[in-house]
């Protein structure tokens, strides 16, 4: 998760001028709707999805609070943000639980239909290698994957360092008796991981590596993701410790990306939680929508703007018919 010093933005200037006394009034709360924005595009795509339909369908005024996870967590608590998009729950779960219990916070809604994490190749790879279908298959091919310091062994491109999946590619390689077979190689940032993957794709040259999702790479580019073993619980968490002594062959969970908010705010602003309770975007239709905003070097509020503009057919179940309505006089 990343990490950062905790700053308010102002939303764009045309929400202010955009409307009148009497329309601010419509708002169930007569202050700004406050959001955590994160460092990663796709918390900052949903931002602004919401700030658009808040701002131009429930007539609302918002700011974005941006910061890091668990500075924002804190926030969310305190309530100096009132709701708080892609909580990962198997990543902060302590804090998170630990906050419903105190009843300072609630889960609205599972934003994304499931976070995906696993270990992929392209596509191109897999229609070449028809019998390359689990990670128990990769020690055959790892010759396929050589590693240009090692090549007696394939490379794996792994987290970069610091992150928690970094620990769990290790323990699954001892898992899957990968160890003398594959290099764990780390591109140093998760820009640098993207951009090593995207240079061997465009290449057409065969790449393994881990990933997730939803990410602008998955919805770029054609990968396919290996078998792995059905997801064991305890295993699991075994393998994301670093004194894991017995790592499982387990796969990796499918993570349940939540919004959260304050409870208080939950309170206050029933209608408005309805929208975020509601708020849901498939996995593979919002590898999509990154896909695009990549592709296009589109800025969030472009990406968000477009995403209302193409698909009316999601976010009209978000919302009332006249919230609905203005929502499509603006666009």
């Amino acid at each position: 998760m990343r990490s950062g010093p905790i700053k308010t933005l102002a939303a764009a200037g045309l929400l202010f001028s955009a409307f009148t006394p009497n329309a601010q009034a419509a708002c169930e709360l007569d202050r700004p709707i406050r959001i955590a924005g994160m460092s990663w595009l796709s918390n900052q795509i949903t931002v602004n999805i919401q700030q658009q339909i808040l701002e131009k369908g429930y007539q609302c005024r918002t700011e974005q609070v941006v910061g890091g996870t668990l500075p924002m967590i804190t926030a969310t608590i305190r309530g100096d943000v009132d709701v708080m998009n892609e909580i990962w729950p198997n990543s902060v779960a302590e804090a998170w639980k630990r906050a419903k219990e105190q009843g300072k916070v609630k889960d609205l809604a599972s934003i994304y239909s499931g976070g995906v994490e696993g270990w992929f190749i392209p596509s191109y790879v897999a229609e070449a290698n028809p019998d390359l279908k689990s990670v128990y298959d990769l020690a055959k091919y790892k010759e396929l994957f050589r590693d240009a310091e090692e090549p007696g062994k394939g490379r794996f491109y792994t987290c970069p360092a610091g992150w928690s999946c970094e620990v769990a590619n290790q323990n699954l390689m001892k898992a899957f008796e990968l160890e003398s077979d594959y290099v764990l190689f780390s591109a140093g940032s998760g820009a640098a991981l993207e951009a090593a993957i995207i240079s061997e794709y465009k290449r057409q040259r065969p790449v393994l590596f881990y990933y997730w999702g939803p990410s602008p790479l998955l919805g770029r580019y054609q990968f396919t993701q290996l078998q792995m073993p059905a997801y064991d619980p305890k295993g699991h968490e075994c393998n994301i410790s670093a004194d894991c002594e017995q790592p499982a062959a387990s796969g990796f969970p499918v993570s349940d990306i939540i919004n959260g908010a304050n409870s208080e705010f939950v309170e206050q602003a029933p209608q408005l939680t309805r929208f975020f309770s509601a708020f849901n975007i498939p996995t593979e239709k919002f590898n999509g929508v990154l896909g695009w905003a990549a592709e296009n070097e589109a800025e969030p509020d472009q990406a968000a703007s477009h995403f209302l503009k193409t698909r009316a057919d999601l976010w009209r179940q978000w919302v009332p018919a006249d919230v609905a309505e203005r929502i499509q006089q603006q666009l």
